[in-house]
């Protein structure tokens, strides 16, 4: 997901263009404003943390860009379930000044509180993330 500052600063090009050049396909996509409810479940591991009401207001201030991507068949070979460790790879450190170089955060994150993105950090994560933001998506995304 491209997080509201990634949308407001008009990144939701390059940050698309990043994923789709590592390979990646985009299997859905949708522009849109979370409201508490959804990004609360979205978020729902890190509820007992002193963040989350900071976490929940920032990600539902303004749309977001929801997301899904998957490995084309005959791509890298390691399938679906090996995707959310690519994009997690693209994507970078939480903090974009311990963000490698080459990162989507590395190279244009500001702040480890607004830090453009959201991956699911495995492959569990990605399907309960994934049916909140697209309940209507095929539970197989290869249907």
């Amino acid at each position: 997901m491209v997080k509201p500052d990634g949308v407001e600063r008009g990144l939701v090009g390059e940050i698309v263009r990043r994923l789709e050049a590592k390979g990646l396909r985009l299997v859905a996509a949708e522009l849109r404003l979370l409201d508490e409810q959804t990004a609360g479940r979205l978020y729902d591991v890190h509820r007992d943390k002193p963040f989350f009401s900071e976490l929940v207001a920032f990600v539902t201030r303004s749309p977001a860009m929801a997301l899904v991507v998957d490995e084309p068949e005959g791509g890298t070979g390691e399938g679906s379930d090996e995707t959310w460790k690519v994009v997690r790879t693209l994507i970078g450190a939480t903090n974009p000044r311990q963000a490698a170089p080459g990162t989507i955060r590395g190279d244009l994150g500001l702040a480890t509180t607004e830090n453009l993105v959201h991956g699911s950090d495995s492959a569990e994560a990605a399907t309960r993330e994934i049916s909140v933001l697209f309940p209507d998506l095929p539970a197989s995304l290869d249907a």
